[in-house]
C-alpha cells in the first residue's frame, strides 16, 4: 500500500499493516464515505402531528430519530467507535426529513468546549442544566419561558446521545467487541481517566455532534489528549507504538465522508481543524508525545481531513520546527501555522483577559476564537468592487484631484460599506431588553446539540445562535485585498505621480477592457513592484488600509454599544471566493482584464510577486496585523523541488522563523506542482488522495471542479 506524497521521499511506515489498511480503504476505496450515503437521513413523517410542533420540539423529535434509527457501523478491528453514518449531514443540514427535505440547516465554524466533556463527562450537563432551570424560575423575567423550553430540550438531547451509546455498547457487544463496549459505558459520559478513554470520548462526542448534521473543530488535541498519554506512559499502561495505532484511528475514523465526486470546492471542507504545540493559559508547553505522534500519523497517511496549524513561536523548539518542515514537504497543504505571540497580543488588545487569550484557538477553519465559548460568522466582501463599481462608479468618477483624494473618497465607501454590515446585526435583536439591560437574540433555527458544548449556553438559557455562548463574534472580512491596494497604487504611479496619462484616458481605457490598449496594459503589469514584491511604497497603502478598515470596524461597535451582544472585530480573507467574484470585476489598473480570478486572502495577485516568499511575507507583514483579530490569512505555494533534501528543510524551518520575527498572522504553506495537477486533471483516477490546500481546508485535487482546479493551478503557475 503506497499513501501519495508530491516528495521524492517516500512516507514512513510506523502503523500496523492492518490499520494501514484502514486507512487505505478509507482515504483510496471510499469504502465508508459511500456507505454514509447509502443512508442519507432518517424520515419523520409518521411522527404524529410532527408538522404541527414548535420548531424546538420537531428538532427534539429529530434528534432522538437520529439517535434511535441512523445505521451503526462497527469497522472491522477498529480501536475507538461511533460514526456519523447519515449522508446528509455531509451537505450540513440536521439529517432528518419532512416529506424528503430536510428540516434544519446546522453550525459549523466552531471548536467545541472538548475540556470539560474529557474532565467532567457528558453526565455532568445534566446537573448544569438543572441548576440554571432553577435559577431561571426563581428569577423570573419576560424571556423564562423560552429559556426554559431550551433547556427542556438540552435534556432531549442528552438522553438522545445516551440512547445511541446504548445501541453502540449492544451493537460491540454482539460483534465480540467486549473492551470497546465496556469503555463506552464509562465514557464520554464520565470523566476520561486514561489516554484510551479520553480518546475515545473525544471521538464519541465529536462523531454524535458530526451524526446530527453539525461540522466542529477539535482544537488543541495534544492539550486535550497530552496529559492521559503521559501519565499512562509513565504508569507503563501503554507504549508510544500501541498509542499511535490508537491516535491513527481517530485520523481514519474521520475520513467516513471520503467518497469521491465532484463537490465544487472540493471535499472534506468540514471545518474539523486541529491545533497543535503553544502554550497553555499558565505558560506551559503543551508541546508533548501527543504532538509528535499525529505528525507521525500524518507524515504516513497523508490523512488531510483534519487541517493542522501549529502553534509557533520565537521559543519553538528546533526538533518541532524541523518535524512540522517534514510533514510539510510530503504535501497536501495539510499543515499551517499561526505566530503564537502575536495572535494573543492580539486578543488582550482587543479585549480579551491574557489568560483567556493563550487558550486561543480557532473556529474549525482557521479564524481565531477561543474554543469552546464562543459564536462565530465571518462577514465576506469584496473591497475590489467596493473601489470600482462606488467610488470610481464603474470608472465614470473621475473627479479625484490627486491621490490622497482618490483614497480618502474610497475609505468612506469602504466605511459606509461595513457600516451597513453593523446596522444589519441589529435587526437580530428583540425590542425588549433583558432584566440587565442587555440586547436579547431573537429566536433562531434550534441547535441544540452544538450549545450542550458551548460554555454559556446552559448557564444563559440560550443557544449558541441566540446569544448564548460566552464570547458573539461578527467579523467583517475584506477580500480582493491586493487587488484594491495594487489598483490604487497603479493610478498613483502612472496618473498621478509619473503623468503617464490622465485619469480620463486611463479611465475609458479601462471601461473598454484594455480594448486596443495591450501595450499600455503589458506596461501596467510589469512596470510596477506590486504588493508582495518588499515594496515600501504599495505596502504603505496596503499597511494604512488595513489599519483604517479596523478602526471602521472598531469605531462601529463602540456605536452600537456594550449592549449590543456581539464583537466586531476585522479580519482578511477570500476563502475561493475570487472566483464568484470575478464576473462582475471590471478591468483593473494594474493590467488585468475584467473577469480575472485575482488574489486569495491576504496574498499577493497571481503573477505579481517576482521576489519570492521572503518579500511576499515582508509585504504582508508591513502592516500591523494585530488588528485583524480574527485573522489574515496568507498562501505560500513552493514546489517540490525547492525542498527537497536537507537545505530543503532547513529552507522551509527559515521561512517558519522569518514569519515569526516578521510580525505574520497565519501562513498557509503548500507544496504542490503543477505539472502533476494537470495529469490529475487528465488522470483522476491516479490521484484519488492527491491533497491542495484551497484555503481553511484542505480538498483531494480530483474532488474540485474545473474551474477551482484552474484557480489552484494559475495560483501555482503565478498566472491567471
Amino acid at each position: 500500500m503506497e499513501f501519495f506524497t508530491v516528495s521524492k521521499e517516500k512516507r514512513p511506515v510506523r502503523l500496523s499493516d492492518a490499520t494501514r489498511r484502514f486507512a487505505y480503504e478509507s482515504l483510496y476505496d471510499h469504502r465508508y464515505g459511500l456507505d454514509t450515503r447509502r443512508v442519507m437521513s432518517v424520515p419523520l413523517d409518521d411522527i404524529d402531528g410532527i408538522s404541527e410542533l414548535s420548531d424546538l420540539k420537531k428538532y427534539n423529535a429529530a434528534i432522538r430519530r437520529i439517535a434511535e434509527s441512523a445505521p451503526i457501523r462497527i469497522c472491522d478491528g477498529e480501536l475507538i467507535s461511533g460514526a456519523a453514518t447519515l449522508g446528509l449531514a455531509i451537505s450540513h443540514v440536521v439529517p432528518a426529513t419532512i416529506d424528503g427535505r430536510p428540516v434544519f440547516g446546522s453550525v459549523s465554524h466552531l471548536t467545541l468546549d472538548f475540556v470539560s466533556v474529557l474532565r467532567d463527562g457528558v453526565v455532568g450537563l445534566y446537573d448544569k442544566i438543572e441548576k440554571s432551570m432553577s435559577e431561571i424560575i426563581f428569577n423570573s423575567d419576560l424571556y423564562s419561558t423560552r429559556r426554559l423550553k431550551f433547556l427542556a430540550s438540552c435534556k432531549s438531547c442528552l438522553d438522545s446521545m445516551l440512547i445511541w451509546r446504548d445501541r453502540y455498547i449492544n451493537a460491540l457487544e454482539a460483534g465480540g467487541y467486549h473492551d470497546n463496549a465496556d469503555i463506552l459505558r464509562r465514557v464520554p459520559f464520565e470523566p476520561a481517566s486514561n489516554f484510551r478513554e479520553a480518546v475515545q470520548s473525544l471521538w464519541f462526542t465529536f462523531a454524535f455532534v458530526r451524526l446530527c448534521g453539525n461540522w466542529p473543530g477539535i482544537g488543541r488535541i495534544d492539550m486535550l489528549l497530552g496529559e492521559y498519554l503521559e501519565r499512562d506512559l509513565a504508569d507503563g499502561k501503554i507504549t508510544l507504538d500501541e498509542a499511535r495505532e490508537l491516535l491513527a484511528h481517530f485520523f481514519i475514523k474521520g475520513c467516513e465522508w471520503v467518497s469521491g465526486g465532484d463537490y465544487g470546492s472540493g471535499d472534506a471542507q468540514h471545518y474539523q481543524n486541529i491545533l497543535l504545540g503553544g502554550i497553555d493559559e499558565n505558560d506551559n508547553s503543551v508541546e508533548c508525545n501527543v504532538t509528535y505522534l499525529v505528525l507521525d500519523i500524518i507524515d504516513e497517511l497523508g490523512i488531510s481531513d483534519f487541517p493542522i496549524t501549529v502553534r509557533i513561536s520565537p521559543d519553538s523548539s528546533d526538533e518541532l520546527l524541523y518535524r512540522v518542515a517534514n510533514t510539510i514537504r510530503y504535501g497536501g497543504g495539510i499543515i499551517a501555522l499561526y505566530n503564537e505571540p502575536l495572535i494573543i497580543d492580539a486578543l488582550t488588545k482587543f479585549g480579551y483577559d491574557e489568560r483567556e487569550a493563550k487558550r486561543f484557538a480557532n473556529d474549525g477553519c482557521w479564524e481565531v476564537q477561543i474554543p469552546g465559548k464562543t459564536y462565530f460568522i465571518y462577514t465576506p466582501f469584496d473591497s475590489l468592487a467596493i473601489l470600482q463599481h462606488t467610488t470610481l462608479a464603474d470608472y465614470k468618477n473621475r473627479d479625484f484631484a490627486d491621490f490622497d483624494a482618490l483614497y480618502d473618497a474610497y475609505v468612506r465607501d469602504l466605511k459606509a460599506y461595513v457600516e451597513g454590515i453593523g446596522r444589519g446585526q441589529l435587526a437580530r435583536f428583540e425590542t425588549e431588553r433583558d432584566p440587565d439591560g442587555r440586547l436579547v437574540w431573537r429566536p433562531t433555527a434550534p441547535c441544540t446539540v452544538v450549545s450542550l458544548f458551548e460554555q454559556g449556553c446552559i448557564e444563559r438559557g440560550y443557544s449558541y445562535f441566540e446569544g448564548g455562548p460566552v464570547y458573539n463574534v461578527i467579523s467583517p472580512h475584506i477580500g480582493g485585498l491586493a487587488d484594491t491596494v495594487n489598483s490604487l497604487y497603479a493610478i498613483k504611479k502612472a496618473v498621478f505621480d509619473e503623468g503617464l496619462l490622465g485619469l480620463d484616458e486611463f479611465f475609458d481605457i479601462l471601461a473598454a477592457d484594455w480594448d486596443e490598449s495591450e501595450p499600455l496594459r503589458q506596461h501596467m503589469l510589469t512596470a510596477y513592484r506590486y504588493f508582495g514584491n518588499d515594496n515600501p511604497e504599495v505596502d504603505s497603502i496596503y499597511s494604512k488600509l488595513l489599519s483604517d478598515f479596523s478602526d471602521i470596524c472598531h469605531d462601529m461597535e463602540q456605536r452600537l454599544g456594550t449592549n449590543c451582544g456581539y464583537r466586531f472585530p476585522s479580519g482578511v480573507s477570500t476563502f475561493g471566493r475570487q472566483l464568484e467574484w470575478a464576473p462582475n470585476r471590471l478591468a483593473s489598473p494594474h493590467g488585468h482584464r475584467a473577469h480575472e480570478v485575482l488574489a486569495p486572502n491576504c496574498s499577493p495577485t497571481p503573477g505579481s510577486d517576482r521576489e519570492g516568499a521572503t518579500a511576499i511575507i515582508r509585504s504582508y507583514a508591513a502592516a500591523d496585523l494585530t488588528k485583524q483579530v480574527t485573522g489574515a490569512a496568507l498562501d505560500i505555494k513552493l514546489l517540490p523541488d525547492s525542498v527537497d533534501g536537507d537545505e530543503g528543510l532547513d529552507a522551509i524551518v527559515g521561512l517558519m522563523r522569518g514569519f515569526v520575527t516578521l510580525g505574520g498572522f497565519f501562513m498557509q504553506p503548500d507544496v504542490a506542482d503543477a505539472s502533476i495537477l494537470r495529469d490529475a486533471q487528465a488522470h483522476p483516477e491516479n490521484y484519488q488522495a492527491l491533497s491542495v490546500r484551497v484555503s481553511g481546508w484542505n480538498a483531494r485535487f480530483v474532488t474540485l471542479n474545473c474551474d477551482w482546479q484552474n484557480m489552484i493551478i494559475a495560483e501555482l503557475e503565478g498566472k491567471v
